[in-house]
């Protein structure tokens, strides 16, 4: 039978408690004076916390009845041993079911003692140790016990299981499980992995994630299970999870975070059921425009197109019609016409693929516009064009405006036009315009990139369209700045993920969406009742910065396609410095002490880093304007003893059409606008990302980047450490997460600032 050991439950009834999706944080280990432990005759100064070697997350959720199975491992590198004291935050509600040590091979089971001993020694903890970094765990149900032996050069693993009722807001049902709150304390050394198991009584619907790439393992009805991984070195982010239980056609999830007196977020996705007949699947008719130019044969290219397309073809379906046209220096089609795709189409068109040999120039006017008399307009067919090239224009027409306006005046309407770039030699300013103008995109294959697996996976999607045409009604509220700026049209096994702003001075409650779009010839509506969209909600904190992620990709994409303006450059720096999102105008210099900054470079580092010129990623550079990276109001960088930037292309560079500087800008400009993950932090150590806010480290103080001195804003002052300080915290809960960033921070709250001092020496 298992031995037993002391554990105890903290409720720190002097603080508020958060809300349940914000209230815990990763587990830690904070050593103690050993009581147990044989006198040394030289003791090692005891570490803040234990490092974590690894973690693994097993999660089972039913319905909205999560059991979490969470196993850490930490590491004691010194030459003693140690007691310590463990602390888990916990959910809100959530019921401990079982706490075990290991101890070699035992097993050791725990059981729960009193809350009013575990919070004396919490707050022995926080006094003792003077850490900001403690603060995360304050306001929140935390789990402790107390942990002895820690050998010396060994490892401790710990197991922790406990469940929890999940909340729905709007139909959607939020999991998340704390990574990333606790770095202040706890350091992950090793490889953080996850699993989770879905089952619901309907389909789990529009699984979406925030904060981690998932693997979804196995979808099917019902049931859905996925993965996720960290590896070692990476940054940590809380895993964020959100789905949907629906029986609908196509599946709505929305997600809304709002402060008091600004504008509101929000994020819908949209998928369709998995499930479709063959019926429900539209048929289209699909141009392949491929480029067979001297330079295709290069790098094996000219195989990996015939590979791609091979595979295209062979999936499309009987009811599909087709076209394929090559092109060097004149265009040649595989037929005068669209022809249908059966089993007879299909076997003409892998033919005429294998046929296909890289000679010749790049002429790119006529074969877009030959490819574009083959539609026929009047026809409601998706029409899809897809347009692969590793060239720039070299026959016929090569001025690309003029190409651009010969494609416009033969614009179909309805079209989508997708283009491939291969490689760098090509002209993003074309190719994304034809298909930004023609409501699709680009996607850019770099060397080192394989052409044949990006088309395949291009053409595994656009082969079933399910919904095209889309619309959305948002019931009366009023929204601005969505993203996508067009609705892409629904395909099997896709999910539509759109963010935009709302605004209102009323709470909209019982919102009623509509969502139209056609399925096949057929016009279809669905609509999705009983959605808020308050003036207060907290719980989302990720949307702002994810929204503002997009916007400084849309506005990227237009300063790359239609050139600067100081209205563009202005709002980039602006959202680039409130949401810490590094762009060529808004990229960060940590400085080495006592370096001096002239038009945003350090004099030191000119030499040294760039060879005399200006660093990349250091300034705006345009028009011999200001060349600092950052306004006026904004804080400066922290001084460290170690230069180094952080940042993409040169500003000036940005406005490249060609080569590889052109190629990365265009894809990190469509990445963003596509972002359905929040971008990471953009450093440890000059900038970091707390709930929503950014800070800046400006001489050793954290500082928020709303604060302004001209503002004048009332101030409330306290020392790091002292009585008064204590007294802050526990006044003010909702700001501890903010404080633990260190003994100084500068905090702008309700009008208000709110400035923490280090503590004397």
């Amino acid at each position: 039978m298992p031995r037993k050991f002391t554990v105890r439950f903290i409720s720190l009834l002097f603080l508020l408690s958060l809300s349940a999706l914000a209230a815990y944080a990763q587990g830690v280990i904070v050593p103690g004076p050993c009581r147990r432990c044989p006198p040394t005759p030289r003791p090692q100064p005891l570490p803040r916390s234990l490092p974590v070697k690894s973690i693994k997350v097993d999660t089972k959720i039913n319905g909205q009845v999560a059991t979490t199975h969470i196993e850490q491992v930490f590491r004691n590198d010194y030459d003693q041993i140690m007691e310590g004291t463990y602390l888990f935050p916990l959910p809100e509600s959530a019921s401990i079911t079982e706490f075990a040590i290991w101890d070699g091979d035992r097993k050791l089971v725990g059981e729960v003692r009193t809350k009013e001993e575990a919070r004396r020694i919490y707050d022995e903890i926080v006094r003792r140790q003077r850490d900001p970094g403690l603060l995360e765990y304050a306001g929140k149900d935390l789990f402790q016990a107390s942990i002895f032996p820690i050998p010396p050069h060994a490892d401790k693993k710990l197991e922790l299981t406990y469940t929890q009722v999940l909340q729905a807001d709007s139909g959607t049902v939020a999991y998340r499980y704390p990574l990333g709150t606790g770095k202040n304390m706890g350091q992950v050394t090793g490889t953080v992995s996850g699993r989770v198991e879905i089952v619901g009584k309907e389909p789990v619907r529009n699984v979406y994630s925030p904060s981690h790439e998932i693997d979804l393992a196995a979808h099917a009805g019902n049931s859905t299970r996925l993965s996720f991984e960290t590896k070692a070195g990476q940054n940590l982010n809380d895993f964020q999870l959100f789905y949907t239980l629906s029986r609908d056609d196509f599946g709505l999830s929305l997600l809304t975070y709002r402060e008091p007196g600004k504008d509101g977020y929000y994020l819908l996705t949209i998928s369709p059921k998995d499930e479709l007949t063959e019926s429900e699947y539209a048929a289209k008719d699909i141009i392949f425009v491929v480029d067979t130019s001297g330079s295709m044969q290069e790098g094996n290219k000219i195989e990996q197109a015939r590979s791609a397309l091979s595979f295209g073809v062979k999936g499309l379906r009987n009811n599909d019609r087709f076209n394929i046209i090559s092109f060097a220096g004149e265009e040649r089609l595989m037929e005068s016409g669209l022809i249908q795709a059966d089993a007879t189409g299909r076997k003409r068109g892998v033919e005429f693929v294998e046929s296909l040999r890289a000679t010749g120039g790049t002429n790119i006017n006529d074969a877009v516009r030959a490819a574009l008399k083959q539609f026929d307009g009047k026809s409601e067919r998706p029409k899809l064009l897809v347009f692969m090239t590793d060239g720039l224009p070299t026959v016929g027409e090569t001025n690309v405006s003029k190409i651009l306006d010969n494609v416009r005046k033969s614009r179909i309407e309805g079209l989508r036009l997708f283009s491939f770039g291969v490689g760098y030699d090509v002209n993003t300013q074309l190719l994304d315009k034809m298909a930004t103008e023609n409501n699709g995109t680009t996607e850019y294959i770099e060397p080192q990139e394989n052409l044949e697996v990006a088309v395949s996976n291009f053409f595994n999607k656009v082969n079933f369209p399910v919904l095209t045409d889309l619309q959305l009604a948002m019931g009366g509220v009023e929204t601005d700045l969505v993203y996508p700026r067009q609705m892409p049209d629904v395909f099997k096994g896709s999910q539509i993920v759109l963010i935009g702003r709302y605004h209102g001075r009323n709470d909209a409650q019982n919102v009623a969406l509509k969502l139209s779009g056609k399925m096949g010839t057929q016009s279809r509506a669905f609509s999705y009742n009983n959605l808020a969209f308050p003036l207060r909600a907290e719980k989302n904190d990720f949307l702002p910065r994810l929204w503002a992620t997009r916007r400084v990709g849309w506005l990227m994409e237009n300063i790359r396609s239609n050139g600067e303006t100081k209205e563009l450059r202005d709002e980039i720096v602006d959202l680039g410095t409130r949401f810490g999102i590094v762009t060529p105008y808004t990229s960060y210099l940590a400085l080495e002490s006592g370096a001096v900054v002239t038009d945003g470079v350090a004099q030191d580092d000119r030499a040294r880093v760039t060879g005399g010129q200006p660093a990349r990623g250091m300034g705006v550079g345009s028009g011999g304007g200001r060349r600092d990276s950052r306004p006026s109001s904004a804080p400066a960088p922290e001084s460290r003893s170690n230069s180094m930037v952080l940042g993409g292309a040169d500003a000036a560079a940005i406005n490249d059409k060609s080569g590889a500087v052109a190629v990365r800008e265009s894809k990190k400009a469509k990445s963003r606008q596509e972002a359905e993950k929040v971008e990471k932090d953009t450093s440890e150590t000059a900038v970091r990302n707390v709930k929503g806010k950014t800070f800046y480290n400006r001489d050793s103080v954290w500082t928020d980047s709303e604060f302004k001195n001209e503002a004048k804003l009332p101030e409330t002052t306290v020392e790091f450490g002292s009585e008064a300080y204590y007294k802050f915290v526990q006044a003010h809960p909702e700001l501890t997460d903010y404080l633990s960033l260190g003994e100084a921070v500068v905090i702008v709250d309700k009008g208000r600032v709110y400035r923490v001092q280090a503590a004397k020496p």
